[in-house]
C-alpha cells in the first residue's frame, strides 16, 4: 500500500480529521485479552483504587495505538508511519458504566521533512485532560 495523500498537498499547520473513540470496560478486556496484559489496574476496581488510581484505566498501548489511527485512517495505510512515540501524562480513567469513556485526537502537520516525510503532532485527551504527551509520528506520504 502507499499512502493516499500528497506531499505536494499538506503545509505545516494542515489539519487531519479529528477522531474520538470509545472505551469501556469490555473493550479493555478484549485488549487484555490480545495483548496479554492482564495487569489488575485495567480491570480491577478495587486494586485499582488500593493503588492509588482514581478507578480501572486504560492500557498504555491501548491509548497510544487508538491515537494513530487518525494517521492512518488520513493517510490509508498504516505502512506509512515511519516512526511513532508518545509520552503517557494521565491515563484514561474508565467507569463501570454504559458509556465508559472517550479519547479525542485531533492532529495536525508539524514540519514537512526531507523524501516526502512530514511529522504530524497528536493531541489525545480524556476527561479534559490531555493523556498523551509529545505525541508525534513521521509519516510517509505519497
Amino acid at each position: 500500500m502507499t499512502a493516499k495523500i500528497s506531499y505536494d498537498d499538506v503545509e505545516v499547520g494542515t489539519e487531519l480529521p479529528a477522531q474520538s473513540f470509545g472505551v469501556t470496560r469490555a473493550t479493555l478486556v478484549r485488549y487484555a485479552g490480545a495483548s496479554g496484559d492482564f495487569n489488575p489496574i485495567h480491570w480491577n476496581e478495587r486494586f485499582a483504587k488500593e493503588v492509588g488510581l482514581p478507578d480501572v484505566i486504560a492500557h498504555g498501548m491501548f491509548t497510544m495505538a487508538e491515537a494513530i489511527r487518525v494517521v492512518t485512517d488520513w493517510t490509508g495505510d498504516p505502512g506509512s508511519v515511519l516512526e511513532y512515540g508518545v509520552r503517557f501524562t494521565k491515563p484514561v480513567v474508565v467507569p463501570n458504566d454504559d458509556e465508559g469513556a472517550t479519547i479525542e485526537v485531533s492532529a495536525k502537520i508539524g514540519a514537512k521533512l526531507d523524501d516526502n516525510t512530514v511529522r504530524v503532532d497528536l493531541t489525545a485527551m480524556s476527561g479534559g485532560q490531555k493523556v498523551l504527551g509529545m505525541s508525534r509520528a513521521v509519516v510517509r506520504l505519497a
